[in-house]
C-alpha cells in the first residue's frame, strides 16, 4: 500500500509557531504574493507551467496533466528533488505547499518520500486555504481590537517609539516605506499581497494585546496600501501625538533620509554607484513634490540640495541639514499640520518621548506580552 503522508490544515499554529513553508508554485506566481519564513523551490519553471496552461486549453485536464508528468521527469527532476531535501535537512519542522493544496504538492510530497526517503507534511489547500485564513484574520482582528495610533511630525521618532514599545506594528517596516515623497529604500517594496499577508499574522501574533500601537498613516505607503479592514478602524481610532524640537526632529530625519539611506544604495552597489542612485532618488523624489512646493520654492530646493550632494561627497554635511530642515519647515509639516487640524477630537494625549512612554504606562500599554 501506498505511504499515508501527513496534511496540516491548523493555519492559525502554522503562522504563530512560525513554521517554515517550502513554496513549490512557479516562481511568477510567489512573486505576486507570498508568507514570510517562505523559501520558493517550484515544480515547474514558469515556462513549463505556462506550457501545461496551454495544454490543458487546447486538450483538457488530462493531457495537461501528463504533460505536467512528462515535465516533472525531465532531466532537472534530480536537481528538483535534492533542492527540496536540502530544504527539509535545513527545516526539519518546515511544511511545503502549491496553489491549492493539489497535484503539484502532493507530488513533490510523493517524490521526496519516495526518492529522497524525507517525509514532510503538506498544507490541506495550499496557498489560496492559507491566505483566505490571513484576510479572515484580519479582518476579524482590526474590527475586535482596541487600537491607538502614534502619530507627529515628520522626524519626531515615532517608528523608533513604536519598535521598542510591546504589541506595536510597524507598518512602515512591513511595507518597507517610510510613508512619505522621500520614503523609498533601496530595495523594492514587497507585493501588495506579501505586505497583507505579513500584516494578518502582525495581528494574530498580537491578538492577546490589550491594545495595538500603530502610526497614524495615511492609506498609501509608496505603493502599498493598507487594506480597507484596517484602515477604517484606524481612521476612527484615538490618537497620541509625539512631539520634538525642531532640530531634533531634523537630526533624526537626517539619519533617517540621508544616513541610512545612502548607507543601504551603497551596501547594495558600493561606494560609488551608491551615492549616485542615491542622489538619483532624492532627486526623483523632490520632483514628485514639485507642485506643493510652488515653482520658485521647488527651483530654490532644487539648486540647495544639488550643492548640498556636491559638499556631502567632500565630507560637508551642513547643506544636506539645512536641506532636510527647509523639507520639514517647507513640506511636511503644513502638510501634518493641515491633517492633524482634521483629528483634534480623537486627541488622548500629546508631548515628547518620555512623557508618551510614561502616559502609556500609566494606561497599562507598556506590559510586555511579547515573551
Amino acid at each position: 500500500m501506498p505511504q499515508t503522508l501527513p496534511l496540516v490544515s491548523d493555519y492559525r499554529a502554522l503562522f504563530l509557531q512560525q513554521r517554515p513553508l517550502l513554496d513549490v508554485r512557479a516562481p511568477v506566481e510567489f512573486h505576486e504574493g507570498a508568507f514570510p519564513l517562505t523559501t520558493n523551490l517550484p515544480l515547474l519553471t514558469d515556462e513549463e507551467r505556462h506550457q501545461v496552461g496551454v495544454r490543458y486549453k487546447q486538450q483538457g485536464q488530462d493531457a495537461a496533466i501528463a504533460l505536467g508528468y512528462a515535465l516533472v521527469d525531465a532531466p532537472s527532476k534530480a536537481a528538483r528533488i535534492a533542492a527540496w531535501a536540502d530544504w527539509t535537512r535545513l527545516h526539519p519542522d518546515g511544511v511545503l505547499y502549491c496553489f491549492r493544496g493539489g497535484l503539484r504538492s502532493r507530488l513533490t510530497q510523493q517524490m521526496l518520500a519516495d526518492e529522497a526517503g524525507v517525509v514532510v507534511p503538506r498544507v490541506a489547500g495550499g496557498y489560496k486555504a492559507m491566505r483566505r485564513f490571513l484576510l479572515d484574520t484580519l479582518q476579524r482582528e482590526a474590527a475586535r481590537q482596541k487600537l491607538l495610533l502614534i502619530g507627529g511630525r515628520t522626524g519626531c521618532g515615532k517608528t523608533d517609539l513604536l519598535q521598542n514599545v510591546p504589541n506595536a506594528l510597524d507598518l512602515e517596516g512591513l511595507a518597507h516605506h517610510r510613508g512619505s515623497s522621500f520614503g523609498r529604500h533601496a530595495q523594492p517594496q514587497p507585493a501588495q499581497i506579501s505586505f497583507e499577508n505579513t500584516l494578518a499574522i502582525g495581528m494574530l501574533q498580537r491578538e492577546q494585546a490589550s491594545c495595538i500601537l500603530l502610526e497614524d498613516e495615511g492609506r498609501a505607503m509608496g505603493s502599498r496600501e493598507i487594506p480597507p479592514s484596517l484602515f477604517t478602524p484606524m481612521s476612527q481610532a484615538p490618537l497620541v501625538v509625539l512631539e520634538a524640537s525642531l532640530d531634533a526632529r531634523v537630526q533624526q530625519s537626517f539619519k533617517d533620509y540621508v544616513q541610512d539611506s545612502l548607507h543601504e544604495f551603497q551596501q547594495l552597489c558600493g561606494a560609488h554607484e551608491g551615492f549616485v542612485r542615491y542622489a538619483e532618488q532624492v532627486n526623483a523624489s523632490l520632483d514628485r513634490i514639485q507642485r506643493r512646493l510652488g515653482g520658485a520654492r521647488y527651483g530654490e530646493m532644487k539648486a540647495l540640495l544639488n550643492e548640498a550632494l556636491q559638499a556631502f561627497q567632500a565630507g560637508d554635511a551642513d547643506g544636506l541639514h539645512e536641506f532636510v530642515g527647509r523639507l520639514l519647515v517647507d513640506y511636511y509639516d503644513p502638510m501634518y499640520d493641515y491633517q492633524i487640524s482634521r483629528k483634534q477630537e480623537r486627541v488622548l494625549f500629546r508631548g515628547e518621548r518620555e512623557d508618551v512612554l510614561h502616559w502609556l504606562a500609566q494606561q497599562g500599554m507598556l506590559e510586555d506580552m511579547r515573551a
